[in-house]
């Protein structure tokens, strides 16, 4: 969430920021945040004079009567009646200028760092990098990874469909072993870079929503119990920020790292087509994500970091792969600047998307209200950061298909140990 004091110092830059990523009525929206900020600290200030008024007179009301002034003190008595009615008025009119002020302020996205490109699709991403020397040339037996997971029994859509609906697989045999061998392998990755590892709840309240950014934004996108007033979580960034809501960090507790597994869950549902099949797009999917909460100052520093953690672990799996910095117009609605992480799969001849890593500056951490305390004891918000690292069905897609032989599908050898197997074969 934008800070109302940030926008009012710098106006031209943030209307310019919104204006990159194409929201419509930048600047109509921001000045009626100023505007609502402006009527709200007036009648702040009007209900403090009154309650001023109201403090004094009440201490005044038994003097007078000790004094044997009781008409006085009915009269003093009358102006506090009065004094409370309009407190309780002033009261509600400044709960509803507080509640319009922040439901715009949720409503309004960050603004992109300036390194980020102008564009509004992903034809306008910038290629940062690319690794495509080891893109495997399958001849005759290249197929799709949704026609090898049926061939070798490794993934059932169909059963997942009789269970729980379409989007949501069941991974068997030597595929359910791939997906928690995947999950280790990744987790003691983390682990050696410093991360500290947390199982979070799958669930969260609206708070943590708010808190994180996904709501009001993703509402439709996440998967709502009604009964419980509780979400389901589209990932692992959002229980384990949250567990910094409200919270006031030291200085020498920087930075916070930190990795979890979790199953994550998203209703987008996509059109027919090779881009939605197989596990290309699923409804529940697992990924190890890790998030870090860091000195402003620092925070730049700490993105390549992270963004040199996930490339290493593409590098470890033998994938061909590209990293894109995301355009304006496609960045997430909370995030600074975002790294795409796309992977080859050679039998679809496509790019899969498997991990983003972002810098949300201090947008979440102002929703969160999570400050750092500095030695010399003033407070700043912090910077937050995530990433995916990584998320599995794409990855498994691209492993299945770039490394098919015909016969068996070879898995990297660095989960070999993780796995139990070399390769996948026909049972």
């Amino acid at each position: 969430m934008l800070q109302v004091a940030t926008i009012k110092n710098n106006l031209d830059k943030y209307v310019n920021g919104l204006q990159k990523r194409g929201f419509k009525g930048a600047e109509e929206l921001l000045n009626d945040v100023l505007t609502l900020d402006e009527n709200r600290k007036r009648i702040q200030g009007e209900l403090d004079e009154v309650l001023h008024e109201s403090n004094k007179i009440a201490k005044e009301i038994g003097q007078l009567f000790k004094q044997g002034k009781k008409d006085e003190a009915e009269k003093a008595k009358t102006r506090t009646s009065e004094l409370k009615q309009k407190s309780k008025t002033l009261t509600e009119e400044l709960n509803g200028i507080e509640t319009s002020l922040t439901k715009h302020l949720y409503n309004i996205p960050n603004i992109p760092h300036e390194s980020v490109p102008v564009g509004n699709t992903d034809e306008d991403n910038e290629l940062v990098k690319l690794k495509d020397k080891n893109i495997p040339n399958l001849g005759d037996h290249k197929k799709p990874h949704w026609d090898l997971i049926e061939e070798y029994d490794i993934v059932d859509f169909e059963l997942g469909n009789k269970v729980s609906g379409a989007g949501f697989p069941f991974y068997k045999k030597q595929g359910a072993r791939m997906v928690r061998g995947m999950i280790n392998y990744f987790l003691d990755k983390a682990a050696e870079a410093g991360y500290e590892e947390v199982q979070p709840p799958v669930v969260i309240n609206e708070a943590s929503g708010l808190g994180t950014g996904q709501l009001p934004d993703k509402e439709g996108q996440m998967y709502h119990m009604e009964a419980n007033d509780l979400y389901l979580i589209p990932t692992a960034e959002v229980p384990i920020t949250n567990m910094y809501r409200d919270v006031i960090l030291k200085q020498d507790e920087l930075p916070v790292k930190h990795t979890g597994h979790t199953p994550c869950f998203r209703r987008e549902a996509g059109s027919w087509g090779s881009h939605v099949r197989g596990l290309n797009r699923l409804h529940q999917f697992d990924k190890v994500e890790i998030v870090q909460v860091v000195e402003p100052e620092k925070s730049y520093e700490v993105l390549d970091e992270m963004v040199s953690h996930v490339e290493n672990l593409i590098k470890s799996l033998g994938l061909p792969y590209r990293i894109l910095r995301l355009c304006a117009g496609d960045l997430g609605f909370t995030a600074a600047i975002t790294y795409d992480f796309e992977v080859y799969s050679a039998a679809q001849e496509k790019w899969l998307e498997v991990s983003s890593v972002s810098n949300f500056e201090t947008y979440q951490a102002n929703r969160l209200k999570l400050r750092i305390k500095n030695k010399e004891g003033k407070k700043e918000l912090a910077h937050t950061l995530n990433g995916s690292a990584l998320a599995l069905p794409r990855i498994m897609a691209a492993i299945l298909e770039n490394n098919q032989t015909g016969d068996s599908i070879k898995m990297p050898e660095v989960l070999h140990p993780y796995l139990g197997f070399k390769e996948i074969t026909r049972r």
